[in-house]
């Protein structure tokens, strides 16, 4: 199987956490999360933008942490020309971006800033969209295994 997300190949870091039963690498949890990613979790300045089509749009920064929680790592910002940042997953030697679909071309994924937990969850509606994702995640996990 094809996934469309940056760094498909190579995503067979394993979870730190069995909290998420049947997510064993990065390409099972993009699978559930195109299932459950919804304007309401997409970033709240890009919402109108969003559509089933490309589920990905507006969801770097809550689904980057979320991978995060369950593969470890570190969080990774691409810097935007708006002045924000496109996050991305860094697990050991593995890269991938759960969400690089939402882009035309290619990003550049070297010498990028690591990104905050604590910054970015400063934003109450940013930590609701995240805490909105996980919760959605966890009940795919365990009604469906």
């Amino acid at each position: 199987m094809r996934y469309g997300f940056y760094g498909w190949e190579g995503a067979n870091v394993p979870p730190v956490t069995d909290e998420f039963p049947g997510i064993s690498n990065p390409k099972d949890l993009y699978v559930r999360l195109m299932r459950i990613w919804d304007a309401d979790t997409c970033a709240p300045r890009m919402r109108k933008n969003w559509a089933n089509e490309h589920p990905s749009f507006g969801q770097c920064s809550v689904t980057a942490f979320l991978a995060q929680d369950i593969f470890g790592g570190e969080v990774f910002g691409v810097p935007l020309p708006d002045g924000n940042f496109h996050c991305f997953n860094r697990v050991g030697n593995c890269v991938f971006d759960l969400t690089s679909e939402q882009f035309p071309c290619a990003l550049s994924y070297e010498a990028c800033p690591p990104q905050s937990r604590d910054a970015h969850f400063a934003k109450a509606e940013k930590l609701a969209r995240y805490e909105l994702l996980r919760s959605r995640l966890l009940r795919s996990c365990t009604q469906e295994g």
